[in-house]
């Protein structure tokens, strides 16, 4: 299975230190989707794992989160993108449990559901926990430099062998030109 995990805001949308906290602050990074359809065109399943503290912080509730996954769901649709599963942490740090980022605990439950190894899985992310989280699975880190991801490059500290990108877009377009390339590759 071709498997690859993604952060939600700052990578699929974007970002705000104010929480996203309603469909209609829910808007998507100009070619995020997109590369979500090229992803599944080659055979990935994408699957989302995002800390959602405005639950634990109480501003928004489960309703609202539902109703901001259907929307990305909609709109990946429209596009020819899948996203197969959203695996959310709603707690806040002071909850102190297994499945907020940069804890395992979420990609733990991908593991599972999944029946796969994650080593080797890509995982994609802007901020420092979102690829310490994969890293610490095996994950091979993904950083992209929408949402935090500009601030999370310079401050430093990232896993070893992090791959940099401008953006989820570029990173699949190198993704599946190294695929291609491997198989191409093979088949000599």
């Amino acid at each position: 299975m071709k498997l690859i995990i993604l952060d939600r805001d700052g990578v699929i949308n974007q970002d705000s230190d104010a929480f996203i906290k309603s469909p209609a602050e829910w808007i998507p990074i100009p070619g995020s989707l997109q590369a979500i359809a090229r992803l599944n065109q080659a055979g990935y399943t994408v699957v989302v794992a995002t800390n959602q503290s405005g639950i634990g912080r109480k501003l928004f509730d489960m309703a609202t989160l539902n109703a901001i996954h259907q929307k990305m769901h909609t709109a990946a649709q429209q596009v020819g993108a899948t996203i197969d599963a959203v695996f959310f942490c709603p707690h806040t740090a002071d909850d102190n449990c297994d499945c907020r980022k940069p804890k395992p605990g979420m990609l733990h439950e991908i593991s599972r559901r999944y029946d796969i190894n994650l080593k080797g899985i890509h995982s994609v992310g802007d901020s420092l926990r979102d690829l310490q989280s994969g890293f610490m699975m095996g994950c091979v880190p993904h950083l992209v430099l929408t949402g935090k991801g500009v601030k999370t490059q310079e401050k430093g500290g990232l896993p070893p062998g992090t791959q940099i990108y401008p953006n989820l877009e570029a990173m699949v377009d190198q993704l599946l030109s190294n695929s291609l390339q491997a198989e191409l590759n093979f088949a000599v």
